[in-house]
């Protein structure tokens, strides 16, 4: 076992934009505070471009994956369901690959956090389905592409009693920031939900059986709350063994 001083090495998947502005040939992107919330927490960031024939490979140098967001979708018939029209970017490359290295982390037993974007993945991967578009789920939900900046809170979430996410932040319910138009809409099988916003959209899932395997819906790199804090600490804890 690792000792409790070890740095992990935290997987940070990217995403991937086409040629056009940053360079005239496809790049890859992350966020700095990704990167930064990970240090912060005393892990080893580094970055995991797209091959999802080498995610065995990558899983035998990483203590642990973070999984993104971005402005895209996970396209609907992974998960069974054609594409409403509020759908208009997929990115298959980045979906293929962050699908393959999540299934090989669930086998491993290899902690994963999925933030935003890489919630929905990761409750797909655990063989669930998502909303393609909150507004038209129904009447007097939240504005979960909150107008403010993504660096305030733009809403609370209760934290549900019992759950892996309730034993880390110490709390019934935070605030925090939220900025997409989709959402969890069925948990997979060996999911949980561990956190709700107050029009009921799914906030947050975890695998218990697993070490570590939690997805929230916000962004807890910005910091909004103690809770974000208490969270990636507990994701790189758990990324030490």
């Amino acid at each position: 076992m690792l000792s409790p001083s070890h740095q992990p090495v935290i997987g940070v998947t990217l995403d991937r934009e086409p040629a056009g502005g940053y360079s005239k040939f496809p790049w890859y992107a992350v966020r700095e505070n990704y990167m930064c919330a990970v240090l912060r927490a005393g892990g080893l960031p580094v970055a995991l471009p797209h091959d999802d024939r080498v995610a065995d490979q990558y899983m035998d140098l990483v203590d642990g994956i973070l999984i993104t967001g971005g402005a895209f979708d996970v396209d609907p018939e992974l998960f069974g369901q054609s594409r409403h029209n509020s759908v208009t970017t997929v990115k298959q490359q980045r979906t293929v690959f962050e699908l393959a290295i999540t299934r090989t982390a669930l086998v491993r037993d290899v902690p994963i956090l999925g933030i935003c974007g890489g919630e929905q993945l990761l409750n797909v991967a655990l063989g669930g389905s998502l909303i393609q578009h909150i507004p038209e789920k129904s009447e007097g939900t939240l504005a979960h592409e909150q107008p403010n900046s993504r660096d305030q809170a733009g809403h609370s979430v209760r934290i549900m009693p019992g759950t892996f996410l309730h034993d880390i932040v110490g709390a019934d319910e935070i605030e925090v920031n939220s900025a997409h138009h989709q959402a969890v809409a069925e948990v997979g099988p060996a999911g949980i939900i561990n956190a709700l916003a107050p029009d009921g959209i799914i906030e947050g899932i975890e695998e218990p059986a697993k070490r570590f395997c939690v997805g929230v819906q916000w962004h807890p790199e910005f910091h909004v709350s103690p809770g974000d804090s208490k969270l990636f600490a507990a994701f790189v804890s758990a990324c030490r063994g």
